[in-house]
């Protein structure tokens, strides 16, 4: 998840004020002393939406939150065979609809045309949706000739690379994949790389601010912290340890780390150097996080069957 002093992707572009100011073409950068509000300290607790309930009958997951144009969107699939999923639309205050019915996502993001990116187990690809018509095309379909396992979730950088984790938690949803569970770099000419294969199944992941850092972490238990040279991605250091069951990561303006972990049933928030600063707690499994809101300050976490808000003195990013 990345910022820089460059122009940025639309919705990757911090701002102190409000999101809808992240959400404008027309703005560049704000400055790090823009950046308002205090980072979440000691122990706190999110609140359900009441809005938001289960739209299948059997169990599954909410994944892949990302605040966008006003309202949440983010990825509601389910544990039959296939793991069929559908894209949906919280606007607070107002319904739940469902912007793609069959589109096959797990990890959600949007690209500087206002497009939603999606890691699409269906597909074994990313993937690129109009939401206008839900049109789905390719944006990185294979590795060396094979399809992907089941891609997790998705980081953008300031100048349109994309990097994308690969675990095999969904691999049965199509035939096909890779002998690995990796972390991929899509360049901006489509070129597909692999960042690192030697980690079983690698899920979370985010960019730093200043774009200099890939945060990944995985089921050894620990964010890799990978310094970004000239784009490129090189060896990688654990700089937290002791996650459990680590999903989904944002940021907040300061550039403190937000991760989920799973079955404890809370985000734990993490100083760029690694120093444990909060702990936010839920009542049921949790996968992914996002800021969002009127003024950006609102953390939302998806999880299984619910999504919880907790309003934050602190600007984050939308994904």
């Amino acid at each position: 998840m990345s910022v820089s002093p460059r122009r940025v992707p639309l919705v990757r572009l911090l701002v102190a004020a409000s999101v809808a100011a992240v959400l404008s073409p027309a703005v560049s950068a704000a400055p790090a002393a823009s950046c308002s509000g205090k980072a979440p300290s000691g122990e706190l607790k999110a609140e359900r939406i009441a809005a938001i309930t289960p739209s299948r009958g059997e169990p599954g997951l909410y994944e892949g939150a990302v605040w966008m144009n006003g309202a949440l969107y983010f990825s509601d699939f389910s544990f039959s065979q296939g793991f069929p999923s559908r894209v949906r639309k919280y606007t607070p205050g107002g319904d739940v609809t469902t912007a793609i019915e069959d589109a096959g996502s797990n990890g959600l993001a949007v690209d500087a045309n206002g497009a939603l990116i999606a890691a699409t187990h269906k597909y074994k690809a990313l993937s690129r949706y109009d939401l206008a018509d839900g049109k789905r095309t390719n944006v990185a379909s294979q590795f060396q000739g094979q399809v992907f396992n089941s891609p997790n979730d998705i980081a953008i950088a300031a100048d349109g690379t994309i990097y994308f984790t690969d675990p095999d938690y969904q691999k049965a949803a199509a035939p096909g994949g890779q002998p690995v569970t990796g972390i991929y770099r899509v360049a901006t000419d489509g070129a597909v790389t692999l960042v690192d294969g030697s980690r079983k199944n690698p899920n979370g992941i985010a960019l730093s601010l200043d774009g200099k850092t890939l945060y990944v972490n995985a089921s050894d238990g620990a964010v890799r912290a990978y310094p970004v040279k000239d784009g490129v991605p090189q060896a990688g250091r654990d700089l937290i340890k002791g996650i459990e069951n680590g999903d989904g990561m944002t940021l907040d303006c300061h550039g403190n780390l937000y991760v989920t972990e799973h079955a404890p049933k809370r985000v734990r928030v993490f100083s760029p150097q690694g120093r444990e600063l909060a702990t936010i707690r839920v009542d049921a499994n949790v996968t992914n996080v996002a800021f969002g809101g009127v003024d950006g300050k609102t953390l939302y976490i998806t999880g299984a069957g619910a999504v919880w808000q907790l309003p934050l003195d602190v600007t984050g990013l939308p994904y």
